[in-house]
């Protein structure tokens, strides 16, 4: 299905008009979850997981089958102020990779069982430079949405998103700050490994995004004039998930930035979604604190492309097979108490 939005304004619209979770479906979960034969809450957060999803998926004894992992990759125009320990021609050598089964993406979506798509947004056309004027004209951004939204698969029944961009940390720490405030140094971490010389530069890079840019709109037009075409790609992913009830299982920190302008211009638009993974980028953990999500995972990651998201995917299936798997105490003919 071809996007339904034009400009920015039809993509906001869309977002006020997205669904809601299937309360009665969700009830029926939680109802059957407390007959299952287990001591009440003993499965812990896997019990609220699996409620969650069967609220957007419309089915007390839902299923996971078609997980879909989705990687956009982009490039950045405030690389060439030095902000990463790596050249952005890493960023085509890297999709590359992708398309060849070679990165851990690969491997972390294969043994999830999840389907893996690859999409490079221009490669060869960087984002402006943020700090001299907008990352992207509003075209640009709807092309990168339109991507996104058009990228997922409608037989989905989980989706997970990821990137790869060459400076696309700067670009998550210059939204994160410009949306929830604060110095451009509580945002700002060593992304690919830069030194201390480049963590510098990187900060002052994203302050003088945040002195152009910062609260000169909502969390669309901010994406506009300091994020990139993989995080818009995202947040278009994300938006038609919502849309097709299909729950959505953030990745890092880039995601959750990217994820977070969603939320800022329209408050509940990231109610589909859950966190992976807290990631060793430092500001992640803040992020998702401002979006009221726990993770479900903490190991130390820092990779990116979706590979957090991924590797929670099991843990998901887990839980809606113990919801949906389970005999209840009157089918088992087990005494309840």
């Amino acid at each position: 299905m071809t996007a339904e939005f034009n400009d920015m304004a039809g993509f906001r619209a869309l977002l006020e008009q997205q669904p809601e979770t299937d309360s009665g479906a969700r009830d029926a979960a939680a109802e059957r979850n407390g007959q299952l034969t287990k001591p009440p809450g003993a499965l812990g957060r896997l019990e609220d997981l699996a409620i969650w999803y069967a609220g957007w998926r419309g089915t007390a004894t839902p299923s996971v089958t078609v997980p879909q992992v989705i990687v956009f990759a982009g490039n950045h125009g405030v690389a060439a102020r030095g902000v990463s320990a790596f050249p952005p021609e890493v960023t085509a050598q890297m999709v590359a990779n992708f398309e060849h089964g070679g990165a851990a993406i690969n491997q972390l979506a294969a043994a999830a069982g999840a389907k893996l798509d690859v999409h490079a947004l221009s490669l060869e056309d960087p984002t402006e430079d943020f700090t001299a004027g907008p990352a992207l004209s509003e075209a640009a951004l709807c092309e990168a949405l339109r991507t996104g939204w058009d990228a997922v698969d409608e037989s989905a029944d989980v989706l997970v998103v990821g990137e790869m961009g060459i400076g696309n940390t700067t670009a998550a720490a210059a939204l994160a700050a410009a949306l929830l405030g604060g110095e451009a140094g509580e945002w700002t971490g060593r992304g690919t490994g830069v030194d201390d010389a480049g963590l510098a530069a990187k900060t002052r890079v994203v302050a003088e995004g945040l002195s152009l840019h910062a609260g000169k709109g909502d969390g669309l037009e901010t994406l506009r004039r300091l994020g990139g075409r993989e995080l818009a790609a995202m947040a278009g992913a994300i938006a038609r998930a919502r849309s097709l009830r299909v729950p959505v299982i953030l990745d890092g920190f880039i995601c959750s930035a990217a994820a977070l302008t969603l939320e800022k211009t329209c408050s509940g638009a990231l109610d589909h979604c859950v966190a992976g993974h807290m990631s060793a980028e430092g500001a992640h953990g803040k992020v998702l604190a401002a979006l009221g999500k726990e993770p479900l995972l903490t190991l130390g990651l820092r990779l990116g492309e979706a590979s957090g998201g991924a590797l929670a995917i099991p843990v998901l299936k887990a839980a809606v097979a113990c919801l949906s798997g389970m005999a209840t105490f009157a089918e088992a003919g087990v005494s309840d108490g």
